[in-house]
């Protein structure tokens, strides 16, 4: 675990992250129902709740969001099986993830509009991966404007709401909830009515847990 002090993006991610415990991408280790801090889609009776600790900026958790969303959502959440709670959970670099959590949450958005924006968010995870590697953070800094600019959202919105030292507060709620009640380790981890799984490399193996979990 990395333990990150307040700090800003060379003064151009304007966004604090305050001794968050961090674990590493890739890894695997809150209660079950979500609370204020989550994300959540899907049917409260739902009778599988499925959790999900992630980072915006963990290329692992990206894959995974490829390979599993669109049918995760159009065949279990949409249709009522499953309960989805997302809680966010940075990895290195920590601002830039909380800043990518906070654009998705940006303007009051809709759990909907949450989980598009966090979709574009993981896509341009390359540029970004590339920025921070040339050492640039104006770029990053331009490439979070862009995805928000697209969303619907001014720039002036965007630079404020990745600003919002509540967004670090909340995350940092997240991960020490995640740690005491969960041990969370890394992402993506999952958890299906509330026991930690293997993450799932292919939708079909994560499929049949979530039915033998509904049976």
């Amino acid at each position: 675990m990395v333990a990150i002090g307040r700090r800003r993006l060379l003064g151009h991610l304007l966004i604090g992250a305050s001794a968050l415990a961090l674990g590493a991408c890739g890894g695997a280790g809150g209660a079950t129902g979500p609370s204020p801090d989550d994300m959540a889609l899907g049917s409260e009776d739902a009778p599988v709740t499925l959790i999900e600790y992630a980072s915006a900026i963990c290329p692992a958790c990206a894959a995974f969001h490829e390979r599993m969303w669109d049918q995760l959502k159009a065949e279990y959440i949409d249709t009522g099986r499953v309960r989805f709670i997302y809680r966010e959970y940075p990895t290195n670099p920590a601002p830039v993830a909380v800043a990518g959590f906070q654009l998705a949450r940006c303007g009051g958005a809709t759990p909907e509009q949450y989980f598009v924006r966090l979709g574009e968010f993981y896509r341009q995870q390359p540029a970004m991966f590339s920025s921070l590697q040339a050492g640039s953070m104006d770029g990053v800094r331009r490439k979070i404007v862009e995805i928000g600019t697209a969303a619907g959202l001014s720039e002036d919105q965007v630079l404020a709401c990745i600003s919002d030292e509540a967004g670090a507060d909340r995350v940092r709620r997240i991960v020490e909830a995640g740690n005491r009640e969960f041990n969370i380790t890394g992402t993506p981890t999952l958890i299906i009515n509330g026991r930690t799984i293997e993450t799932p490399q292919t939708f079909e193996a994560l499929a049949r847990q979530l039915d033998e979990a509904g049976a």
